[in-house]
């Protein structure tokens, strides 16, 4: 029996496996599987040469447990190892290379395995002794056991194996007993290893038997070894792409709206196939879902940063023998040929949904409200992707009917081109709730579009940078004539005085609560409704996207919601109300104003009296008396708002008209909206 010590330098190479790498430690099992892989694949390639004679037979990949003796097996009937390759690839890690490897690697756990042939000794992770027995398939070799037991020592010698190939048995230590159970180790082959190109078995197929589960003595075979990515698009149907997205995800019920099948081989390898799903309101849910393969070897279903963060929404594989294998994912982003492959795959999506919508707009409108979310998102956040998706993106408007933003910005130049000349596009977030300011809006010959998707408030931020000269506008902000405005204007029939004196008597009917209301005069037509309620559009939009994560919003989302309650005042109802107004507290406010008068005049003469002086020439008994003239007047105004909102409190009529605002928006509920009910009918005795 040789021994000897395995060589390297350095001899904490087994601590820093075990301490670098434990957060990572399942890889073991792809890493050992994968090397067993390759040695088949090997032996395949030199029969193909006319390098090896012999039969190739069975090459399944054999993985086997005793959970009782705490071992784990990979066998292959791969090229297998002589002593002398023993000693070159196993005992000689990374030859010369190892120290300085050691150095540089030491503090990154991720990046440690598969550099310079370390890809066997992940199997230290979880092992207290590792067993290579092999034989070479060459002639006349001679079958060799080679054993280590985590430290630099080791021993190889003779023993007597049948066949070619080899077989790793792992001695588990106590902290990796979870590896001795049957599915834990299913768990791992179905991550790592359920599209690897050779058979793999672990455990005997079942069948149900008199009501249980009864081994049929067949091998299980966990791996399908011709994936769909692999093959030509021209040999696969649409039945096997559906059949595929099954596989990779069962427990998906939907069926994905349709693929892109990757195939390129310059300037970079890849193949792939990816699919667009039927995507959910929550967009964290969905990603995930692009599994990363190299040579069909699983790496990760993490590809934030390595493909496009719209990209992540897609479902499906990509495989690429350009993306190294056991890297960390900071390399990942940073590499040139991973950079690649992402601008590649945006372009083939683009290229796909034009494509699509070219071939058959019917087909692409009847699928555009699962895909707008996701082209939305594009357009959002990588530029090349807009430019592209522009010439294909759809707006909807409330009739159902979709154009292109070319199509729709024709459709309502005329009509909705303001003063200003800006483009006005008008738009409902909700049809049902904002359905008496779309009317109106239609009543005016608009067209508004419907936006409620859960990106919108973003995208209308977006493309109001992006389109010349417009601005997006929801129905609800404004008052109709406000929304896009013109140069005519509606002439008011009462003064700005009694304006002034019904805010109070407004203001005193206003629900109490979180929401802050602002009372407004418009002067519309008689026609139109004596009170509309409105939300400013800049800041419900920015109150909007700080809701949905925008960077920078958080301050819009902590304010209180603010809205303008907009008085007709040209509404018959609102004129009946000022009447009433003069005839019940007219005398009270009169009398207040009277007294308003003389202090009004007196500090009239006190201000031009000082008009010329500077502060410090102003003498202290005119600061004195000026501070006590706005005292009064400000003691005053309060007595005559007092009297307004007294009465404005008495007078069913004022809340009646709120109550109808509110309740044409939504916000009319519980206690108030049974008072209201109520009131309507005495109202209406």
């Amino acid at each position: 029996m040789q021994k000897g010590k395995i060589g390297v330098t350095t001899e904490n190479i087994f601590p820093i496996i075990k301490k670098f790498l434990y957060s990572d430690h399942e890889i073991f099992l792809r890493e050992l599987i994968s090397n067993a892989v390759d040695a088949t694949q090997k032996l395949k390639a030199l029969s193909s040469m006319g390098d090896f004679k012999g039969e190739i037979g069975d090459t399944t990949i054999k993985v086997s447990l005793d959970e009782k003796k705490k071992t784990l097996t990979v066998s292959d009937r791969g090229i297998g190892m002589t002593s002398e390759e023993i000693e070159k690839y196993i005992n000689q890690i990374a030859f010369s290379s190892a120290e300085e490897f050691l150095e540089k690697y030491k503090d990154k756990a991720d990046a440690i395995i598969g550099h310079f042939g370390l890809g066997f000794y992940s199997s230290f992770m979880v092992s207290k002794q590792v067993e290579i027995i092999t034989k070479s398939y060459k002639d006349d070799a001679k079958a060799v056991k080679w054993v280590c037991d985590g430290s630099p020592e080791y021993s190889l010698e003779e023993v007597e194996k049948e066949d070619r190939g080899t077989d790793i048995i792992l001695h588990l230590d106590k902290e990796s007993k979870e590896f001795a159970e049957e599915h834990r180790i299913n768990e791992l082959l179905k991550k790592y290893c359920k599209f690897l190109p050779v058979e793999i078995a672990f455990g005997e197929e079942k069948d149900w038997k008199d009501g249980k589960e009864v081994s049929t003595g067949k091998p299980k075979i966990i791996n399908n070894t011709k994936p769909a990515w692999t093959q030509k698009p021209a040999d696969l149907k649409d039945e096997d792409y559906k059949s595929f997205y099954r596989e990779l995800y069962p427990m998906t019920f939907d069926e994905p709206l349709f693929n892109i099948h990757l195939n390129v081989d310059y300037p970079f390898n890849l193949t792939g196939i990816l699919y667009f799903p039927k995507i959910k309101n929550n967009v964290e849910i969905q990603k995930n879902k692009i599994q990363l393969y190299c040579n069909q070897v699983f790496v990760t279903d993490s590809v934030e940063g390595i493909v496009p963060e719209f990209l992540t929404l897609l479902h499906g594989v990509i495989d690429s023998p350009d993306i190294p294998l056991n890297v960390s994912r900071s390399y990942l982003q940073s590499d040139s040929n991973v950079k690649k492959i992402s601008n590649h795959i945006t372009k083939k999506v683009a290229d796909r949904l034009a494509e699509l919508f070219k071939k058959d707009r019917t087909e692409f409108e009847n699928k555009w409200d699962n895909l707008k979310l996701f082209i939305e998102y594009g357009m959002l956040t990588e530029e090349k992707f807009y430019e592209k998706a522009v010439k294909f993106a759809l707006f909807k408007n409330i009739d159902g009917k979709y154009f292109t933003f070319e199509e729709y910005e024709k459709l309502i130049k005329e009509n909705q081109t303001d003063k200003d000349k800006r483009l006005v596009y008008l738009y409902s977030t909700d049809r049902d709730a904002q359905f008496s300011y779309i009317e109106a809006a239609k009543a005016k010959g608009y067209d508004v579009l419907i936006m409620d998707g859960q990106l919108d408030a973003h995208f209308i931020n977006h493309l109001e940078q992006k389109l010349k000269d417009s601005s997006f506008v929801r129905v609800d902000s404004d008052i109709i004539d406000k929304l896009i405005r013109k140069d005519d204007k509606t002439d008011s029939k009462i003064p700005q005085e009694q304006k002034d004196e019904l805010i109070p008597v407004f203001n005193s009917q206003l629900p109490d609560g979180k929401i802050n209301f602002i009372v407004q005069f418009e002067d519309l037509a008689e026609t139109d409704a004596p009170i509309v309620i409105t939300q400013n559009e800049f800041m419900r939009r920015m109150k909007d996207m700080s809701a949905m994560g925008g960077g920078g919003m958080g301050f819009y989302g902590d304010l209180p919601e603010s809205y303008n309650l907009v008085v007709n005042a040209n509404h018959p109802l609102v004129n009946s109300i000022i009447a009433d107004k003069d005839k019940s507290v007219g005398d009270k406010v009169k009398s207040v104003l009277d007294e308003m008068k003389p202090v009004e005049s007196e500090k009239e003469a006190l201000e031009k009296l000082t008009k010329d002086k500077k502060e410090e020439e102003i003498e202290q008994v005119e600061k004195d008396k000026k501070e006590e003239l706005n005292k009064k007047l400000e003691e005053l105004r309060h007595k005559k708002e007092d009297v307004l909102k007294e009465y404005g409190k008495s007078n069913k009529l004022v809340k009646q008209l709120i109550d109808l605002a509110l309740l044409a928006n939504n916000m009319l509920k519980g206690e108030d909206l049974n008072k209201f009910v109520k009131r309507s009918v005495e109202l209406i005795k």
